[in-house]
């Protein structure tokens, strides 16, 4: 089990968004965090790196354990952002080269080698389907990159220092259809090396690229189970009216 998580509860002050989430996320699969705005969805997947500790109003309780430790009591926060890397929403290049985006996170863990750092990055950009389509312009600005080209590199960015887990928070839904379905071929190949958790608002994605499913509502996980099972047999009433439309 890469991920194993009982009895989280979490607070934005006196607010309570989480409540009592307890979740199993398989090594080498996807895992998809499904439901409507505001359920708890991406809030949850930010714990998983600890990126709330940003933010000072914010409480949490339970256990959630990488492995053998939990992250939140006996891991440094650095350490899990270094096992656990993080896509977002928006593609987020640095405004640097295409080289130089790649390359950011090992600079920063000091790698000095420059061979070595070069073949990390090629790697990198490989294992996100981008070599082909940025090896000749390495060296050029990665904005001028178009929005799929530079989700794929802020993939590859979040490759290169080495990390177990890819979170991924809706990745797709700023880009086109032709990127959203390299994006999802993306998630296919890399689940051969990577634990991938993905927030999506697209169920029909959800069904083509995830293994396992959670639905959340209110800030609790409904109903989670093998994906093709939880479309096809849903076992909560809340589960079957949002996966056929009635809400969300």
């Amino acid at each position: 089990m890469k991920f194993t998580v009982r009895d989280v509860d979490l607070y934005y002050g006196k607010n309570q968004a989480l409540k009592k989430v307890n979740m199993d996320i398989e090594e080498n699969e996807v895992t998809a965090l499904i439901g409507p705005s505001g359920c708890g969805k991406s809030t949850f997947l930010k714990i998983l790196n600890r990126l709330h500790d940003l933010n000072p109003i914010v409480h949490i309780d339970g256990e959630i354990k990488l492995e053998d430790k939990n992250i939140l009591t006996e891991m440094d926060p650095i350490e899990v952002r270094r096992r656990v890397g993080m896509v977002f929403q928006q593609p987020n290049p640095f405004v640097k080269t295409i080289y130089n985006n790649v390359a950011y996170g090992l600079k920063i863990a000091g790698l000095k080698n420059k061979g070595e750092m070069d073949d990390r990055v090629k790697k990198a950009l490989v294992d996100a389907a981008l070599w082909d389509e940025v090896k000749d312009r390495l060296h050029t600005s990665a904005v001028d990159l178009s929005g799929g080209q530079q989700q794929r590199l802020c993939i590859a960015r979040t490759l290169a220092p080495g990390p177990e887990v890819i979170l991924m928070d809706e990745p797709t839904s700023a880009l086109d259809p032709i990127s959203t379905a390299k994006i999802e071929d993306l998630c296919q190949s890399l689940k051969e090396h990577y634990t991938i958790v993905i927030v999506t608002h697209n169920m029909q994605q959800a069904l083509r690229v995830s293994d396992k499913t959670a639905f959340f509502l209110l800030g609790e996980v409904i109903e989670m189970n093998e994906t093709q099972e939880l479309f096809q047999n849903p076992k909560e009433a809340e589960t079957s009216k949002y996966i056929t439309g009635r809400f969300g």
